[in-house]
């Protein structure tokens, strides 16, 4: 079994890690754009551009999936990368987990970019999916940026600044963006007040991988030998995974990598 997973950056490691491990005897292809990234503040059209090449980077190593591990990209590119990949590559997009969220009663806030919060598409997922819950859309500025770099004083920073926009009676917070996956800890720490109920987090990347091995028709084998190799692309060419992901637990998991055949 081969699965790709593709962002800009290191926020594709949440996803990555959970299907490491769902299947540690998965081979991985991880595709990256440091050329290109941030895509954030990218238009539309140049975001599906880059994402295009990254994901047929991916693609040319024949994985039997591919996840687009990116919000944005996910949002701007996924029916682009469909149409060019599929049938032959099942593409599964990450979308920000506000329906099991919302399941919980609520007040929920949405932890995204400050692209994202308030957009169209994420307008859409809470009419969808939350009606009759509280939600407030937290923009966390530069959060993203903070968590590639693994810039720890950005990060505090950056989580404090958001954990004071998200009211003081939200119980549950959803990780709009893959990045904030990997600094879960610090945003319960920041948001969770004294004397209430332990603070609820969704983010997508357990769905996501499960989602792959169904696409595929694979099954969870967590005891499986973790024998699978790790293949990096930066912008199309062989890497190596950048120091940054180092810094988490989901980057050290991937640590030792195969080079890219």
């Amino acid at each position: 079994m081969k699965i790709a997973l593709m962002d800009s950056g290191i926020g594709l490691l949440a996803a990555t890690a959970a299907v490491r491990r769902l299947r540690p005897d998965a081979d991985l292809v991880l595709s990256l754009d440091p050329d290109g990234m941030p895509w954030g503040p990218r238009t539309p059209q140049d975001l599906t551009g880059r994402a295009l090449a990254v994901a047929e980077a991916a693609a040319a190593h024949r994985p039997d999936a591919l996840i687009v591990g990116c919000n944005t990209a996910t949002v701007h590119a996924l029916d682009t990368l469909r149409t060019r990949l599929e049938p032959g590559i099942p593409v599964i997009g990450t979308v920000p987990a506000i329906k099991p969220a919302a399941a919980g009663g609520g007040p929920v806030a949405i932890w995204a970019t400050p692209a994202t919060t308030g957009s169209p598409y994420q307008q859409g997922l809470i009419r969808d999916f939350a009606g009759g819950v509280a939600v407030t859309e937290v923009p966390c500025w530069g959060l993203a940026e903070a968590v590639e770099h693994a810039d720890e004083a950005a990060v505090e920073a950056t989580v404090a600044a958001a954990a004071a926009l998200t009211p003081a009676d939200v119980t549950t917070v959803v990780l709009g963006c893959t990045h904030y996956e990997l600094v879960a800890d610090r945003i319960r720490a920041a948001v969770q007040r004294p004397g209430l109920p332990p603070l609820v987090l969704h983010g997508s990347a357990g769905a996501v991988a499960a989602q792959a091995l169904r696409r595929i028709g694979g099954v969870p084998a967590p005891d499986a030998p973790a024998l699978g190799s790790v293949t990096v692309l930066l912008s199309g060419r062989a890497g190596a995974l950048p120091d940054p992901a180092l810094a988490y637990a989901e980057g050290r998991l991937l640590q030792v990598a195969s080079p890219a055949s």
